[in-house]
């Protein structure tokens, strides 16, 4: 999780495909658009091992457009693929 943070404020897209589940990744990130977001920071809130092979991790990520203050907080889920721990899917919670 806070690799793929750091890919996102570093603009990463190939990072981010690269540890995306194959099966939900999508063709191409929009990371040129514009304003583009100030990154502030990440907190991890919790971490839950399913299994082996599953988990899953909730986070709440700050960040500024246009001077403007938002936040995600998300509940991401990861599955192991060879070894790697890649992206599935997450839920946004309001």
């Amino acid at each position: 999780m806070r690799s793929r943070y750091c890919a996102y404020v570093q603009e990463n897209e190939k990072y981010l495909l690269a540890t995306w589940h194959p099966q939900t990744r999508p063709a191409s990130l929009d990371l040129d658009r514009e304003p583009r977001p100030r990154w502030l920071g990440l907190r991890i809130k919790a971490k839950l091992d399913h299994d082996s092979e599953h988990a899953s991790v909730e986070f709440v990520v700050r960040y500024k457009v246009a001077g403007r203050a938002h936040r995600l907080h998300e509940t991401s889920r990861f599955e192991r693929i060879q070894g790697r721990w890649v992206y599935v899917d997450g839920q946004v919670k309001d």
